[in-house]
């Protein structure tokens, strides 16, 4: 099977950050990375591009640096409440998604979360307080607390 070399545009988790030059399989880069814009086939006059994108990062990373630790220290200060619909002995009706964990904050005033950034909300399935930790940042990983209580019955 052939592999070809990509530029990233973005940080993808495992494969490496903007700006790099990364060897993969032909079915992925042209099937996924290219299409959804992660990514840009390698040509010579692609490797000024990549000079350019690298210094535009760093610059955009140290901004988003600052604001990641902001947001972590907001997200530490007090648990985020759910509100989901629970059974008698405290079992939820389905469980609580990271898309909802993502919402809450947003909802909560502390910012934009990525879904796909939210660690340890796997099988949320009962009310109480669970602890889980948000990549926010690259260099900045928040830990906060999920706090799951009962909807109020219709």
């Amino acid at each position: 099977m052939a592999n070809q070399k990509v530029i990233l545009t973005q940080e993808i988790p495992n494969l490496g950050s903007a700006g790099d030059v990364v060897e993969v399989r032909n079915g992925y880069a042209r099937n996924y990375l290219i299409p959804r814009g992660e990514a840009v086939r390698w040509t010579r006059g692609a490797e000024r591009e990549v000079e350019q994108l690298r210094e535009t990062t760093a610059a955009r990373s140290a901004r988003s640096l600052e604001n990641a630790q902001a947001q972590a220290a907001q997200l530490a200060e007090q648990p985020i409440q759910i509100q989901m619909q629970a059974g008698e002995n405290g079992r939820l009706f389905g469980s609580v998604t990271t898309a909802a964990i993502a919402e809450a904050v947003k909802e909560a005033g502390k910012g934009d979360v990525d879904r796909r950034s939210i660690i340890g909300a796997g099988d949320i399935r009962t009310l109480g307080t669970y602890p889980i930790q948000i990549r926010l940042h690259e260099d900045v990983l928040a830990e906060t607390r999920v706090s799951v209580i009962p909807a109020p019955k219709k």
